[in-house]
């Protein structure tokens, strides 16, 4: 029965995967707005009802990492140890997650421009942003023992994430850059003396 779930679970990521490289390859070359589901099916060699199994719009394909992201930074930061500074602990779970990016350089680039050009696109990531920075400040405010009413997790939180968009958008457009485990890293560091410690 195992083999069988397995190979399941290949087949949906493969077809995901399909759907995806497709959509991208067309949205570069058609444009997001002219480019259909129908299309995107088409070019994926897959019926258009199998897009709806992954997918509900072409927004949610572009943006549909982020969730899976997100999971990643919180099970990094609750495998942290319990008594390591609050920034330390986000400095090592960031990193963690910026080596995932690694292999993924023009898949991710070609995401961050179909984002940038696009504003509904766009406007839907600073909303699932929101979500990911209420999600780090709640996790923190935890690993912090800190009351409801406490600054300092929100602060802690929103920073980490700017610290990841700079270090990423870095990563994306400058030519013989660092990888970008080190440029988050380096810039928790630059960041850290004058945050003080939690």
């Amino acid at each position: 029965m195992a083999e069988p779930t397995g190979r399941r679970e290949r087949n949906k990521r493969e077809r995901r995967r399909r759907l995806e490289d497709a959509a991208l390859e067309l949205f570069e070359r058609e444009g997001f707005d002219k480019t259909t589901i129908e299309q995107i099916a088409v070019e994926a060699e897959l019926a258009p009802r199998t897009f709806f199994s992954y997918f509900a719009t072409k927004d949610d394909l572009v943006l549909a990492d982020y969730s899976e992201r997100l999971e990643r930074i919180l099970t990094e930061l609750e495998q942290r140890p319990e008594d390591e500074p609050a920034w330390d602990a986000l400095r090592a779970s960031f990193a963690a997650v910026a080596a995932d990016y690694e292999s993924e350089h023009d898949r991710i680039r070609r995401r961050f421009t179909i984002m940038a050009s696009n504003p509904s696109v766009f406007a839907r990531s600073l909303h699932l942003q929101a979500g990911w920075e209420q999600a780090l400040t709640q996790r923190l405010t935890t690993r912090l023992g800190a009351r409801a009413d406490d600054p300092a997790p929100r602060l802690l939180a929103a920073t980490a994430l700017a610290v990841m968009r700079a270090s990423l958008q870095h990563w994306l457009t400058t030519p013989h850059t660092p990888a970008l485990p080190a440029l988050v890293q380096s810039g928790f560091d630059q960041l850290a003396s004058g945050l003080g410690t939690h």
